[in-house]
């Protein structure tokens, strides 16, 4: 897993092997399987590099389709579904092994004027004031192995609480929100489009816990399976991944084994700049599916 931006640009620099085909690489990981983040943010360059650029990326749909293999190289094949005069889409399916590991459709638009209004966002505590996650888990669990923590050094972490407040305690009212600022550890080039890439990225990291916290349950826990089903991405505006932005997520629905969480991305200014929307399978170890 990346360390920092740099690592992460690595990651995400696709190589070319053919017209419309791609090959990304992999990093040394403790996880079991290909993060999903990474899955999304590759199939999304690959999709990208072969769009005309002055068209942008405004959503992506994506299912994860069986575990990547974290050792294997990923095969990028991309279809071409719409060039026109204002919008063009991609289809990627992402093989390992012969095998389709994930699929995505992405739509991309040439920039125009129209309607502008967004919903305002949370009062909560700024990044200085709001606790870091990291350092909160190894308090909560002093005696798990934190070897794996070094590997999300590309990602900043600060807990802002589900009511916005910083305190760890769940607000009664809402157990299935919580609120997290999130940035890129160290400075991005400029690309507009490695921005989009690394927040792509990043909007895998903390989706579930949303979904788990009601039943008191961390990311992470050895004696629940989660897995992402689905993932999706609206871009509204620009903005740098490399600096903060608030993660607002909520879970409405959890049942038939599955949690769904969705998620609003603000920067520090209060311009609501993406939302995202995840599903995924939440099931206790033992449990049959």
């Amino acid at each position: 897993m990346p360390k920092n931006a740099d690592e992460l640009v690595a990651l995400l620099d696709l190589e070319r092997i053919d017209d419309n085909l791609f090959r990304g690489q992999q990093m040394p990981s403790s996880l079991p399987r290909v993060f999903g983040g990474q899955a999304a943010a590759q199939a999304l360059v690959a999709a990208t590099r072969t769009v005309d650029p002055a068209y942008v990326v405004h959503s992506l749909h994506s299912y994860f389709l069986q575990p990547g293999d974290p050792q294997a190289p990923t095969i990028y094949d991309v279809e071409t579904l719409r060039d026109g005069r204002s919008f063009a889409t991609r289809r990627v399916l992402a093989r390992q092994h012969g095998r389709p590991i994930y699929a995505l459709t992405a739509s991309f638009q040439r920039d125009e004027d129209g309607f502008e209004h967004q919903e305002p966002m949370p009062a909560v505590v700024p990044p200085e004031e709001a606790v870091n996650a990291r350092m909160v888990a190894r308090e909560l669990d002093p005696g798990r192995d934190t070897e794996g923590d070094v590997e999300w050094d590309v990602v900043d972490f600060r807990y802002v609480g589900s009511d916005g407040d910083g305190r760890l305690e769940p607000d009664p009212a809402h157990p299935a929100r919580q609120r997290f600022w999130l940035r890129v550890s160290s400075p991005l080039p400029d690309d507009p489009a490695q921005h989009v890439a690394a927040f792509t990225y990043l909007s895998d990291v903390t989706l579930m816990g949303a979904a788990l916290a009601p039943h008191g349950i961390r990311v992470g826990d050895p004696q629940t399976l989660v897995a992402s089903l689905d993932h999706a991405v609206w871009f509204h505006r620009p903005f740098r991944a490399d600096e903060w932005w608030l993660y607002d997520q909520v879970s409405p629905s959890a049942s038939g084994g599955r949690g769904l969480v969705l998620a609003r991305v603000f920067t520090q200014d209060g311009t609501l700049v993406a939302s995202v929307a995840q599903e995924a399978l939440i099931r206790p170890r033992g449990a049959r599916g």
